[in-house]
């Protein structure tokens, strides 16, 4: 089972040259994405006035995450495998493919970047809200659990496949753009429901400037449960005996 395979790390490694560059570029990956498709959701608050629609909201939301996350998963794939998600990278040290030191400094670079972005967009924007994410009207936290840990573990499922299994061969150059189609494929599924996060960096950032925390735990807890899940599965039943360890530095 991957859950053997799952490594603390030495402590060497948190201060290691390479792992902190890959932790930076999580942090930028982040901005990137964030300050796209966080950015998106406030321009549709702009154009709300001139009639806009909400479902050319939900499309607008859905393409401009898609086409960020492409980029900024490309830019961060030969450095610290591009995976601008806590989720993603917990679905990585489940499987055995990260380590637990490792995959905290991702998780500081990537909270850190979304956050950054979010402010970013408040001061651009001329101080206009930045809104948290938050639940629709009729939808209950445990129906938006469910939501995301079906959401998720479809994304992290792609990302298993697409990036992390052994026999991918030339499927891994499409890798960012399939990873960021199920995203968006995902909001427009999920989108009006509960704002379809999969990611906690992208709920945290938000919840950080707004200081709004009202059901912020479910977009943790169900993306981690969804990112578990696959990669407990897919590296179980489809990698099994070719899995090998993402290297790791180990001149320290």
């Amino acid at each position: 089972m991957p859950l053997y395979r799952m490594a603390m790390g030495s402590p060497g490694e948190a201060g290691h040259p390479d792992a902190l560059k890959a932790a930076l570029a999580e942090f930028f990956s982040m901005i990137i994405f964030v300050f796209a498709g966080q950015g998106s959701g406030m321009a549709f608050s702009k154009l709300k006035d001139n009639g806009t629609s909400p479902s050319t909201g939900v499309i607008a939301a859905s393409l401009a995450h898609a086409f960020g996350l492409i980029v900024a998963v490309s830019v961060g794939a030969n450095i610290s495998g591009g995976h601008v998600n806590p989720a993603v990278t917990f679905g990585a040290f489940v499987g055995g493919h990260i380590t637990f030191l490792r995959a905290i400094l991702y998780w500081i670079g990537q909270l850190l970047g979304s956050v950054v972005a979010c402010f970013l967009l408040h001061f651009a924007t001329g101080g206009m809200e930045v809104s948290a994410f938050a639940l629709s009207g009729g939808v209950t936290s445990w129906n938006a659990l469910v939501f995301e840990i079906v959401m998720t573990f479809g994304l992290v499922y792609t990302v298993y496949a697409l990036a992390v299994d052994p026999k991918k061969g030339n499927l891994g150059t499409i890798a960012p753009i399939a990873i960021g189609f199920i995203v968006g494929a995902n909001i427009l599924a999920g989108g009006p429901f509960d704002g379809a996060s999969m990611n906690p960096a992208v709920s945290f950032g938000p919840a950080v400037v707004s200081w709004t925390w009202t059901h912020h735990w479910v977009y943790w807890l169900g993306p981690f449960i969804g990112a578990a899940l696959a990669a407990i599965i897919y590296d179980h039943i489809f990698i099994t005996d070719d899995y090998s360890h993402q290297p790791l530095p180990t001149d320290y």
